[in-house]
């Protein structure tokens, strides 16, 4: 696969529609050629310890944020329908599928590639087929993980390399 979108998501809490950042890198022909993030305000608005653990992302870092509608048409009009990649690729589609249904917007079966799947299948023998683990043994140092853009980064590069 020469062309797609790798995409990562960030949420709030632990329901899924609650995308709090989105991190795009556009492949075309085997070439970055475009990226995006975006700090989102999070549906449900509220932070677990936990999420801003991981990814450092807090209520007041979106609380003057716009939606996920407005975010994603900014992004639709950049994927030129590719299909997406993305390292645990059930957790980022199921993202996706919870905010168009959350904001009762059509989804139009978005096709998704999975990396770490696919790692599995490459590298059987890694110590484990976490994103940092896999972009490290192709060369890719991950500096910000959990940043929803460096974590799109990563898969990309992932992509690039064994999809």
């Amino acid at each position: 696969m020469e062309s797609f979108v790798a995409i990562d998501f960030e949420t709030a809490n632990q329901y899924r529609s609650s995308v709090c950042s989105v991190g795009m890198v556009v492949v075309e022909h085997g070439i970055i050629t475009d990226s995006f993030y975006h700090l989102i305000k999070p549906n449900p608005n509220f932070y677990c310890r936990w999420a801003t653990d991981i990814h450092g992302i807090t209520y007041w870092d979106t609380i003057g944020e716009q939606s996920f509608p407005e975010v994603w048409e900014r992004i639709v009009e950049r994927i030129f329908n590719l299909p997406f990649v993305a390292h645990n690729s059930p957790f980022d589609e199921g993202c996706l599928k919870a905010v168009h249904a959350l904001y009762d917007m059509p989804y139009p079966g978005y096709q998704f590639y999975c990396t770490c799947r696919a790692a599995r299948r490459v590298f059987p023998d890694l110590v484990n087929h976490q994103l940092h683990t896999v972009s490290s043994h192709l060369g890719f140092e991950l500096k910000d993980h959990h940043n929803a853009l460096a974590d799109a980064e990563a898969c990309a590069h992932i992509a690039i390399n064994i999809l």
